[in-house]
């Protein structure tokens, strides 16, 4: 019995560190370059730095370049939001993380492919650890 125990104990701890909370959706629908909004849309240059409002959103320094995976289609009254992760060493502890910007602070420097699938967002976009 103990050995089962030391077993099954990595494997709680582990369930139990993962946590979360699912923020409110900013859109109800996403343009992406494929149907699992996996492959990079483009590369694009901060114009200004940003703070992150929570953690739906990612700051950025002005002239970050940032790749671009998703485009939020704008809503009745809502800003245009891209998601993103910044790229480049000058800001290392942002490299990486995934998350929402406004599309107005940024210029595409490169198109890799067009977003010409339209997806419905679901819960885990909006998702926050």
């Amino acid at each position: 019995m103990a050995k089962l125990l030391l077993l099954l104990l990595p494997g709680l701890m582990i369930v139990g560190a993962v946590h979360g909370i699912f923020m409110g959706r900013l859109a109800s629908k996403k343009l992406c370059a494929d149907d699992e909004c996996v492959y990079t849309i483009s590369l694009a240059r901060a114009q200004e730095d940003y703070s992150a409002p929570d953690c739906r959103f990612i700051n950025i320094k002005k002239g970050q370049q940032i790749y671009v995976y998703s485009k939020l289609v704008k809503e009745n009254g809502t800003g245009e939001f891209w998601a993103g992760s910044v790229y480049g060493d000058l800001h290392e502890d942002e490299m990486g993380t995934v998350g929402y910007f406004p599309r107005n602070l940024v210029e595409e420097q490169h198109v890799y492919q067009e977003a010409t699938k339209e997806l419905p967002t679901t819960d885990i976009d909006f998702f926050c650890e």
